[in-house]
């Protein structure tokens, strides 16, 4: 089992290290909030136990950056933020169990096999592919072959819909409720604005096109034969 412990205190850090490899857990340490995300979304943890303040990216911030880009592992905060508010902005970030600081061992570790014991999550991807065309999830960036596409956030959230339901036609209504949380039909021109100006920087100037019109039904991304 591989716990990663994004945590600034040296010494605390050191503590939990320990104490879990006693117990036969394969430890990762990160001592900045950077790190400690390019280390959450790029390898393959059960748990991972973080400090809601970190330098240069807090905890909160690392996983809600996760959970958006799909990765599904526990994450337990290990803080000194006691507040009622506090937690509940931690757990509804996504984050499955807040153990406040000063901590024992024992229940830390208890909480930890306890996540451990949940059936696995699937594995998610950070990194979508269409042909030449690449989404990374957590850095944001999208690029086509050697070219990178400057997207505003509403395009991105477009295009990663339809690169997440490649090969399938979407509907207009399955874009308004997925990328603008519209459970209505604004009766606008939105989608079709979108997809327009989508295209203009994803398939225009390229040699081929990968957003397709389907008459009558809606949009498809399908890589060229």
């Amino acid at each position: 089992m591989k716990i990663l412990v994004i945590e600034d205190d040296q010494e605390t850090a050191d503590y939990i290290r320990k104490g879990l490899k006693q117990q036969g857990f394969i430890i990762d340490v990160a001592t900045t909030g950077r790190d400690g995300l390019f280390l959450a979304a790029g390898e393959g943890y059960n748990v991972i136990i973080a400090d809601r303040r970190l330098p240069g990216m807090d905890g909160l911030a690392i996983v809600k950056t996760i959970r958006s880009a799909g990765v599904k592992t526990p994450v337990i905060f290990l803080t000194t933020m006691t507040g009622i508010g506090d937690r509940v902005e931690g757990l509804e970030a996504g984050a499955d169990d807040y153990l406040i600081k000063p901590f024992a061992f024992a229940e830390l570790l208890a909480r930890v096999n306890a996540l451990v014991r949940r059936p696995p999550m699937p594995e998610m991807q950070t990194v979508l592919r269409v042909d030449d065309l690449e989404m990374d999830l957590i850095s944001r960036k999208v690029c086509r072959g050697d070219e990178e596409i400057a997207l505003q956030p509403r395009e991105f959230k477009l295009l990663e819909f339809l690169m997440r339901n490649a090969g399938k036609t979407v509907t207009r209504t399955m874009l308004l409720e997925n990328v603008w949380d519209f459970h209505f039909d604004p009766k606008t021109n939105i989608v079709e604005t979108h997809i327009s100006r989508l295209r203009s920087k994803v398939d225009k100037g390229f040699n081929s096109e990968l957003i397709e019109t389907v008459r009558g039904a809606g949009y498809l991304l399908r890589a060229p034969h």
